[in-house]
């Protein structure tokens, strides 16, 4: 009997250890990791600079609450904020805390300007998280069904439509715009070129807070630290967490500004937010990254994966689009796709499917040539033999 609840529908396979971009399971099998995750392990699995340090900080101290200053803590709020041009950074243990904690610094933020009833602008196809704000915020409605009565307060306008959101001008309740840079559960959907910019314009125009969903493009993901570094914009509110501890549970919410301002003690908190393990690793996480230069190499490389796919996948005509940023890359199909997943798994490489029809690629940043010439080779051979 299982005693783990039936929560996630898992592949009959088992992992033992790891060691870069490579998995091994129960039986021996070695596994190209194209998953991360789902976009957590940019720098691969045991890593042994992170590994080095969360050994060194185990053996100093762990956990003593936020009812004390924490100096690992304090260092990463300085480096995060001095990385994403903002002011001041909650910590917590998940991207949906992260969103928590982003949405009620909007509601409070309302308040303050004596809106009774605050409302934020969300997107359809959109994933915030499984709590029930986040839920609430989410624009799927599959993983609402069950949980009704979700939370109010959420205005919901189409992805990548900024006309839509301008048209909100007129209603004062209004407060925030919560969005994905990219959509990754909702298929890897990239935006237009310049629609952050014109959402920052009206946010800027109408005294709303722009808040970015930064969870699962930031750290690095697409070849920048943040994705909205692409477009050259700021947020009010950036929310992180999967690659920011490389698989060590820690969520980040950032804020500039006023509304940096809006929580005051006793208004929010995280029991194990932001504890000595979690700081010390992401700390070192950043550090990687930047002397590894794994952004350039992330911008390098998910260009030439996404030229690869489409020279391979050029004449399937069950392939609708090849589109990614960095090593975020989503390959749509014409027709549900779920099955590629245990096909690929038969021959040593992970990969995930959203959206149904999605193959979504999030490799390690640290990702080698014949690593990545592997992944293309036998993604686009499964890919081309998939039923007509």
């Amino acid at each position: 009997m299982n005693f783990v609840m039936p929560t996630y529908a898992r592949l009959e396979v088992a992992f033992t250890r790891g060691e870069g971009v490579w998995l091994w399971d129960t039986e021996g099998k070695r596994y190209l990791d194209a998953v991360s995750g789902i976009a957590v392990c940019n720098l691969g699995h045991a890593h042994p600079a992170l590994a080095r340090v969360l050994c060194a900080q185990a053996k100093r101290l762990w956990h003593t609450s936020n009812l004390y200053r924490i100096e690992p803590q304090e260092a990463l709020a300085f480096e995060l904020a001095r990385l994403a041009g903002m002011d001041k950074a909650f910590f917590c243990n998940s991207g949906a805390e992260a969103n928590e904690a982003a949405l009620k610094i909007a509601r409070a933020y309302g308040h303050a300007k004596g809106i009774a009833e605050p409302k934020i602008v969300v997107c359809a196809g959109s994933f915030h998280g499984r709590t029930l704000a986040t839920l609430s915020a989410t624009g799927n409605p599959k993983v609402q069904q069950g949980f009704a009565p979700l939370v109010s307060g959420f205005v919901r306008v189409p992805y990548d439509d900024p006309g839509a959101v301008a048209a909100l001008a007129q209603d004062r309740d209004i407060v925030a715009v919560l969005v994905e840079p990219i959509q990754g559960e909702g298929g890897v959907r990239i935006p237009a070129p310049g629609y952050l910019r014109q959402l920052r314009a009206l946010c800027d125009r109408h005294g709303w807070l722009l808040m970015l969903d930064e969870v699962q493009t930031g750290i690095g993901r697409t070849g920048a630290w943040f994705a909205c570094q692409h477009e050259g914009i700021v947020p009010d509110v950036m929310t992180l967490a999967k690659a920011l501890g490389n698989g060590f549970p820690i969520g980040a919410c950032l804020a500039r500004g006023e509304a940096a301002e809006v929580l005051q003690p006793g208004m929010h908190g995280s029991t194990f937010g932001g504890n000595f393990l979690a700081c010390a690793v992401a700390l070192e996480v950043l550090r990687t990254i930047a002397r590894d230069h794994l952004l350039a190499r992330a911008a390098a490389l998910g260009a030439r994966l996404l030229a690869e796919f489409g020279r391979r996948l050029s004449d399937c005509p069950q392939v609708r689009a090849v589109r990614g940023c960095g090593l975020m890359l989503g390959i749509e199909l014409d027709r549900p796709c779920a099955a590629l997943v245990s096909a690929a798994l038969a021959r040593g490489l992970l990969i995930n499917v959203t959206a149904g029809n999605v193959v979504r690629l999030l490799p390690p940043l640290i990702l080698e040539d014949e690593q990545a010439e592997f992944l293309a080779e036998t993604l686009a051979a499964l890919i081309q033999e998939w039923p007509s």
